[in-house]
């Protein structure tokens, strides 16, 4: 193999910091001893092996008289030696590529169990590398279809007369590659009947400036003119900085061709709509997405059927046909689908709905949400009788005491954590496309897209770590993924096979797409910021403030390349109204605004651009924190045949080492404490105090980050606000108030404990207190709002343990993140993700 110096540099300082010897300049010069006995050995013609290297460090630690760091290293080449074992046993294969080199074991696992396609017996048919050159191969489609050489933005070129194209001759003929006669991935026929329709759907608008045939002709003579727009879209991957949802990755240039996470359809209150609704369920979810459902138009339980005679059974009994068709169909062949069911508040059944989850078994597969509209408020500062409306007539079925119901949704939350609550007015108050299609009353599975019946979107996660340099934030390099992950996710639009001709027909118009980030924990870990500090919450605000800004802005470069979405005259865009509480607040703006402004009213190209989603899946693949979230836990042990595995978050075990502790013994003390490193006082306070988890972090300020995000996101924020095992049932109630008023779009609480998933003996569970302590503003920004928060200890008795087993590994390592249950070790995920 070709040698990395900074590889051999970064092997040795490990040895040494794990041996409390580091000296950079001892480092420094046995790095210097071991490229000269490279050089001088294998010149520059002949390529050592990787054994050849390591034996070449040993060597050169033994000269300098490191003989503990050479015992060290030694352990460290075994390790090495394994890693690379186990990567070659998961991906069925004898060696590992650059690709399977970047990639950590658990990340490469994931990949193999649920990523990377198989044969009909099962065996691996690709690597990852294969896996992300098929992805991009597929997303570059878009790019040279509206490239000015074929497209004519103007619609004025005339429609040409389909021919007998035959994409059989050019599939796994034509591809990409760095010259002209070499290919590094070719289009499969997958691929090409993507490109197919999209030429279609634009020759059909009078947008192509040449026949199909000759736009094939042309990229077979011509490999390398689209190269580096491929090479974009596959480094994005590869090097961790960006991943699609997981759907696009599991279906890029395969039969089902569907890219798109999240779903939303509509239900009439009819039982042939009702079977209709399951149908499409059943095609999404074979496909890979999850769809959400409002079910307040269906009549309440005991409401007249008049075609029958009998009584309706409501929209609870409904809700578990869905339940079995999502059983019954895994996503994409590979997972049960998810759902969210939704119920307007003002429903007759909604104390039925709100405790349907207390029934061990029952909606499983169901995420459920109580839609909270402005009246519903009103009422309950009022303390007025709230009217409960049956939806076949508009008649009030009953009045009820709004203190009591919104306290009753809270004790259920408190016992399983559902329902969530979405907030109606917060939802639709800057929503762009209100006067053009009404109120949105529906979001998807896990909350973070609010969307019309009919209604899909692709996500995708930026990673936020990825980008800490030196310990500082490389703007520019962040900036420029955004620009390259607006354009991926808008090609998906263009590219991704839609379920029904519905989906297809109104995505199209609204042009919606989702950029997200991941791996803020981790980003503020290597900047040595708190999570929950003021400093914390105004990174929060300005990373989310210049990722908005960036997204606007290639959006704005894409409508005037390609056009605007096709509703842009209907929305508030156009009068350059701008959907985010941050520019509405406009205080301590950081970026430039009002200049955007004026070329956001000429037209841009999506109607939404930004969303926080779980990222449960891709952020393991990236080895990252998933979404907004704090880490839960910064080391979780696995019991394997072969004894005790320690996991922990590669920052932190960065930062031992960087203070030379002794690694082995902190990460066991860790794993014991509940992965929380408060109260362990081995660890210096300056990083306990940076190195938080969910669980260290009073509920107010989860709610707080999500607030600070919120401001610049113009769909949703997918966020879990965790409650230690020993809150009351007024914390809850406090969270559900100081969220509405916050201005957030939904909230889904999570008492420790409450679902079926293992309690984490963290010190803040154990002392029955926030064992940290960081001093903020955020109780009193709740103060401002109404809302009292004190730190006490709960009279409530903790919980029994329970061990919920992962249906995929066995492991009983099971927490509750993003409003899903997760594996921390397989990375198994009851949600869909992004």
């Amino acid at each position: 193999m070709d040698f990395d110096a900074e590889r051999i540099r970064g092997a040795i300082r490990k040895a040494m910091a794990a041996k409390q010897v580091m000296d950079e300049k001892v480092l420094e010069k046995v790095v210097a001893s071991v490229l000269e006995q490279l050089s001088s050995r294998f010149g520059a013609e002949k390529i050592p092996h990787v054994e050849e290297i390591q034996d070449i460090v040993e060597s050169a630690l033994m000269e300098h008289g490191l003989k503990e760091v050479a015992k060290a290293y030694i352990l460290y080449r075994h390790e090495r030696t394994r890693i690379r074992e186990e990567k070659m046993r998961i991906l069925e294969t004898g060696y590992v590529d650059e690709v399977d080199k970047a990639f950590s074991v658990n990340a490469l696992r994931l990949m193999a169990a649920r990523y990377l396609l198989r044969d009909r017996s099962g065996r691996l048919i690709e690597r990852p590398k294969q896996m992300f050159q098929r992805t991009a191969a597929l997303i570059v489609l878009a790019d040279i279809l509206y490239n000015p050489m074929f497209f004519d933005k103007s619609g004025q070129q005339k429609k040409w007369e389909e021919d007998d194209v035959k994409l059989e001759e050019y599939a796994d003929n034509i591809g990409v590659g760095p010259s002209d006669n070499m290919h590094e991935t070719k289009w499969n026929i997958h691929h090409l009947e993507r490109l197919a329709t999209l030429y279609k759907r634009l020759n059909e608008r009078g947008m192509m400036r040449k026949p199909l045939r000759e736009v094939l002709e042309y990229l077979k003579s011509n490999p390398s003119r689209f190269y580096e727009n491929y090479r974009r879209y596959y480094d994005l991957m590869v090097g961790k900085r960006f991943l699609p949802n997981s759907p696009t990755l599991f279906n890029a240039g395969t039969v089902l061709g569907q890219l798109s996470a999240c779903f939303v359809l509509d239900v009439e209150d009819d039982i042939s709509s009702i079977m209709r609704t399951a149908e499409e369920a059943a095609v999404i979810f074979k496909t890979g997405g999850g769809v959400g459902i409002n079910y307040s138009k269906l009549r309440p339980e005991g409401d007249v059927v008049s075609s029958t005679g009998g009584v309706a059974s409501g929209p609870v009994s409904f809700m578990r046909i869905v339940d079995t068709v999502t059983d019954v169909v895994k996503q994409g062949g590979r997972r049960r689908g998810a759902n969210i069911g939704i119920l307007n508040i003002n429903h007759p059944d909604i104390d039925k709905f709100i405790s349907a989850k207390q029934r061990p078994g029952f909606l499983e597969n169901f995420n459920i949400s109580v839609m909270v509209t402005a009246d519903f408020w009103k009422h309950y500062e009022e303390d007025r009788p709230y009217p409960l409306v049956n939806p076949r007539d508009g008649s009030v079925w009953r009045l009820v005491d709004t203190r009591k119901l919104l306290r009753q949704i809270a004790e259920n939350a408190w016992k399983t954590a559902d329902p969530g609550l979405l907030y109606h007015d917060n939802i639709n108050e800057l929503n762009p496309l209100r006067e053009a299609y009404g109120d949105i009353y529906c979001v998807n599975p896990c909350g973070e897209q609010p969307l019309y019946p009919h209604e899909s979107c692709n996500l995708g996660s930026i990673n936020l770590h990825a980008f800490v340099k030196d310990g500082r934030l490389d703007w520019d390099a962040l900036g420029k993924c955004v620009e390259d992950a607006v354009r991926f996710l808008d090609n998906v639009v263009d590219l991704t096979k839609h379920p029904t001709e519905a989906i297809e027909k109104m995505t199209l118009r609204t042009r919606r797409i989702g950029l997200g980030i991941m791996g803020l924990a981790d980003m503020l870990y290597a900047l040595r910021i708190p999570y929950s500090s003021e400093e914390g919450f105004e990174m929060m605000r300005r990373v989310m403030e210049y990722i908005a800004y960036k997204a606007v802005e290639t959006s704005v470069e894409l409508a005037e390349e390609r056009g605007p979405f096709p509703d842009f005259p209907r929305s508030s865009w156009a009068r350059g109204e701008l959907p985010f509480r941050g520019l509405r607040e406009g205080r301590e703006l950081k970026m430039y605004w009002s200049r955007l402004v004026e070329h956001v009213k000429k037209g841009i190209r999506n109607s939404h651009l930004l969303t926080v989603a779980p990222t449960g899946s891709i952020s393991m693949l990236a080895d990252t924190s998933s979404g907004l979230e704090p880490q839960f836990a910064l080391v979780y042990r696995k019991q394997v045949t072969a004894g005790v595995f320690y996991y922990s978050d590669p920052v932190f075990e960065k930062a031992l080492e960087e203070y030379g502790l002794p690694k082995q013994e902190i990460v066991r003390r860790v794993a014991e404490n509940g992965g929380s490193v408060q109260g362990i006082q081995e660890i210096p306070e300056d990083l306990r105090r940076v190195f938080v988890t969910a669980l260290d972090i009073p509920w107010w300020d989860h709610l707080r980050a999500q607030h600070e995000i919120q401001k610049w996101v113009d769909a949703s924020v997918s966020k879990t606000i965790n409650m230690p095992s020993w809150v009351t049932v007024d914390d809850v109630l406090k969270a559900f108030i100081a969220a509405h008023r916050l201005g957030l779009k939904g909230v889904t609480v999570y008492r420790d404990g409450s679902k079926s998933a293992q309690v984490l003996v963290t010190p803040t569970q154990r002392n029955r207190r926030y064992e940290l302590s960081v001093i903020n503003n955020t109780p009193e920004l709740l103060r401002g709002l109404g809302i009292e928060v004190e730190e006490k200890i709960a009279e409530t008795p903790p919980p029994a343990i329970i061990h919920t087993t992962c249906p995929v590994c066995g492991s009983t390592s099971i927490v509750f993140q993003e409003g899903c249950e997760k594996c921390l070790e397989c990375g198994w995920t009851s949600c869909v993700i992004a």
